[in-house]
């Protein structure tokens, strides 16, 4: 079994993308499964019927490699098997894993390109960053599958970094559907999206997209936060 803090459960083609960091090696890892894709199925990740929450603590059965799509590094093929909930730990147990490279996944753009990603060292091709977000401002651009509404966040990183992406945290949709707006600083998980060419792209390369995976709200000095509950009753 290996050993992580999940730090996304987030959307991806009508099932779920799993990922978070094993905290004895300061590595992310993202399960995978053998679909084309390899996003993760109801019956795969869920634990005695309810989904992984962020900030839990999770045993999965990994393989010690997995599919990388030819572009990611952190990828785990997921081994039959149970998954466990261990434990969880606290927020603020994550600031020392926040990222303070120069920029957020590579570059300023919202989009990094596969042939970019290749011309790197394998160990280099980061697809996952953990930021921590001083100024997070959200809005609806629209709707996703299902009627749901489809958002987007404007951040700001304590390092000063800038990114507007798609926010794809089913959870935390879901509060701001039901009106919340946060109101302290957030963790946030930026992942890469598998490449995808909008009808306006017109480059020769395939672009992938950054998007806010997972978001996690830290208490303020009252204690105050987003309480981060089970998705087991969304509509999605």
């Amino acid at each position: 079994m290996t050993q992580i803090i999940c730090l996304a459960n987030s959307w991806k083609h009508g099932e779920r993308c799993i990922a978070g960091i094993n905290s004895l090696k300061r590595q992310w890892i993202r399960p995978v499964s053998d679909l084309p894709d390899g996003r993760i199925p109801k019956p795969m990740r869920q634990i005695a019927g309810r989904e992984p929450t962020l900030l839990d603590i999770l045993d999965i059965p990994l393989a010690k490699t997995g599919p990388d799509f030819g572009f990611e590094y952190e990828n785990l093929l997921v081994l039959p098997g149970q998954w466990r909930r261990v434990g969880q730990v606290p927020a603020g147990y994550l600031n020392k894993f926040c990222s303070r490279e120069k920029y957020i996944l590579h570059n300023n753009e919202r989009y990094v390109t596969v042939n970019f990603l290749q011309s790197l060292p394998v160990e280099q091709r980061c697809t996952l960053q953990l930021v921590k977000a001083v100024e997070f401002l959200v809005q609806p651009i629209g709707v996703r599958d299902k009627g749901v509404e489809k958002w987007e966040g404007s951040l700001v990183t304590d390092c000063g970094q800038e990114l507007t992406a798609t926010i794809t945290d089913p959870v935390f949709v879901r509060h701001l559907e039901l009106g919340y707006r946060p109101q302290n600083q957030c963790l946030v998980t930026v992942s890469l999206s598998m490449p995808w060419r909008p009808d306006y792209w017109k480059k020769d390369d395939d672009p992938c997209w950054k998007l806010i995976a997972g978001v996690i709200e830290l208490p303020n000095k009252s204690g105050n936060k987003l309480r981060i509950g089970m998705d087991d009753e969304l509509p999605f």
